[in-house]
């Protein structure tokens, strides 16, 4: 149930603790962000291996405006702890949903008028993924990895963004 390149990630893990003491998390917040709430004005929301892919990014360090947060459970909606995290950042300017999928795949068809319904209509929501297409995969290595590193900057605001 994870992609093969999650099971070695070093940061992919959790502690014994973590798997005897606690509970399936819906909803995670970035744990960097913890001290600098005010400073936060874009929120990147996220699921899965894509995340790894963000904050991994040498760009993370360098985007100190913006929280990535992980919504990892789907269906049923995790609406109201969602809504806590977005609560928690009280000078957003921005949400993001990105994913590595294309726009007509992966969660953005389901998860947007979700994440609509509890993102202030003052709060610009937009997304960040790859065009629409017949197939997920991009045929090259080398075009899935330029095209990967698109996806983790935009996410991270780079200058070229797309909009719901």
């Amino acid at each position: 149930m994870t992609p093969k390149s999650l099971l070695r990630h070093p940061k992919a893990t959790s502690t014994v603790q973590d798997l005897i003491g606690a509970c399936f998390q819906t909803v995670m917040d970035d744990p960097m962000t913890a001290e600098r709430r005010d400073e936060i004005e874009r929120l990147v929301l996220c699921s899965g291996k894509f995340y790894y892919d963000i904050i991994g990014s040498p760009l993370r360090e360098e985007a100190r405006d913006t929280a990535v947060a992980r919504i990892e459970q789907l269906h049923p909606f995790p609406t109201e702890l969602l809504a806590q995290v977005v609560e928690s950042y009280p000078n957003l300017k921005e949400v993001v949903w990105s994913q590595e999928e294309p726009r007509n795949m992966g969660a953005l068809s389901y998860i947007g008028p979700r994440l609509r319904a509890v993102i202030p209509r003052k709060i610009p929501l937009r997304h960040v993924a790859r065009p629409e297409r017949a197939s997920p995969a991009e045929g090259r290595a080398s075009d899935h990895l330029s095209e990967q590193n698109r996806l983790v900057e935009e996410s991270l605001g780079g200058s070229s963004r797309s909009s719901d």
